[in-house]
């Protein structure tokens, strides 16, 4: 079935909202920790593990209750009004301690949002690998935006901005966003449980061992196992590349980070392309492997004449991130039962931005603290080490998976 215009329209407003959101606050989080709350490693690895708490908790909670019990839209709308009120906490908290709770409540609400998000799109399509990334590309964009704002309108990260600590601005651009999309949000396509009111529950059920029934495919399982693994050095991006270019004085650091989102939009387009052509392990591999060229090209790059390097391992996350994480949804959205789809989709969640992410943030901290110098941070030896995982994960994803076509039943 074709999408209408205007149901396209709002589905694509939900994923520039969703991931403005994101967008706005994250990626300057461990620069702002520093700063401003005069945070340690150790402190801030904390705080970016609030993410994969919430990721880990996401499909045994809120997938459930998407499939069996109520309206995704409404939940989403629900969960990010109260986002917004914990969000303008955030932004008035003194230190650590009064941030810390508020970022965990916080993050336990919105991962659950990107399956939700996932699922109210999936559910208007006959045709995910198609129809979906023409839409999500504008959460790519709703980033970019959110990046730029920061560095170029408002020059929140700059040295005046930081120093004066204007950077809590974020949070309360974010916090305005957020109760935008929950408003919002209850005018999306209904998407009522996929499965019938007086279906009898069991605690299989409860516990969301249905979705976990797609480890028993020999192929996801890898698939799954894998996304676990090449996600601990994805961590270090997250937590440490904004620190890490304000800290060696790249200018604009948080709006040339947003090149990566831009060349994200490119292969988002281009993404039904290579898994028609290529297939899903050949695109999935392509992903892995830009991970390590990527933190290479940051362990040997610098603010001076190298700053192309910096600024080419930026433009990978196009690669990075497409090739793998959007690539891995659709994978997922088609290996799984029509019952079960938002349950699939906090399973990858769970194996992505939480059992992984939460083993890597952890070993980010302590490889960075360990790497902490008089003078800074010994930057190239922190960026090796999960360029030189990555290239294990991909080596053994190589030899292990056998290819398939992603397919749809009609």
């Amino acid at each position: 079935m074709s999408i209408s215009k205007g149901i396209t329209g709002r589905l694509s407003l939900m994923m520039f909202l969703q991931f403005f959101i994101w967008g706005g606050w994250f990626v300057t989080l461990g620069t702002f920790l520093a700063n401003n709350l005069n945070a340690s490693e150790a402190q801030k690895s904390l705080a970016f593990s609030t993410q994969s708490w919430g990721a880990i908790i996401a499909p045994f909670i809120i997938g459930l209750i998407a499939d069996r019990f109520f309206n995704a839209e409404k939940i989403l709308g629900v969960l990010h009004l109260l986002g917004a009120l914990l969000m303008y906490l955030m932004y008035n908290a003194a230190d650590f301690a009064t941030f810390y709770p508020y970022v965990l409540g916080y993050m336990i609400l919105y991962m659950p949002t990107l399956a939700l998000v996932n699922s109210v799109a999936f559910r208007q399509m006959d045709d995910p690998s198609r129809q979906f990334p023409p839409i999500r590309v504008s959460g790519t964009i709703g980033w970019v935006i959110a990046g730029l704002v920061i560095s170029y309108v408002f020059s929140w990260d700059s040295p005046e901005g930081i120093a004066n600590g204007m950077l809590k601005n974020t949070l309360l651009m974010t916090a305005i966003a957020a109760g935008i999309l929950g408003l919002f949000s209850f005018t999306l396509p209904k998407t009522p449980p996929a499965v019938a009111k007086g279906t009898k529950i069991k605690l299989r059920d409860v516990l969301g061992l249905d979705a976990l029934r797609l480890l028993k495919d020999k192929n996801f399982a890898l698939f799954f196992f894998s996304s676990v693994l090449i996600c601990i050095p994805l961590a270090f991006y997250y937590q440490q590349t904004n620190p890490f270019l304000t800290e060696i004085q790249v200018s604009n650091a948080t709006g040339k980070m947003t090149i990566g989102q831009i060349s994200e939009v490119l292969f988002m387009l281009l993404l039904p392309i290579f898994l028609k052509k290529y297939g899903i392990k050949k695109t999935l591999l392509f992903g892995m492997l830009a991970w390590a060229i990527r933190y290479a090209l940051f362990a040997f790059g610098n603010s001076e004449e190298l700053v192309f390097m910096l600024l080419t391992g930026i433009a990978l996350h196009g690669i990075c991130y497409d090739f793998f994480f959007v690539s891995g949804q659709i994978y997922t959205d088609s290996k799984a039962g029509e019952k079960y789809k938002s349950a699939a989709q906090g399973l990858i969640t769970l194996a992505t931005y939480g059992v992984g992410m939460l083993v890597g943030f952890w070993a980010a901290g302590k490889i960075t603290a360990y790497y902490t110098l008089d003078t800074g941070h010994d930057w190239t030896s922190i960026w090796l080490l999960p360029a030189g995982f990555a290239v294990l994960v991909f080596l053994t994803f190589f030899f292990t998976f056998k290819n398939e076509t992603v397919e749809y039943d009609k």
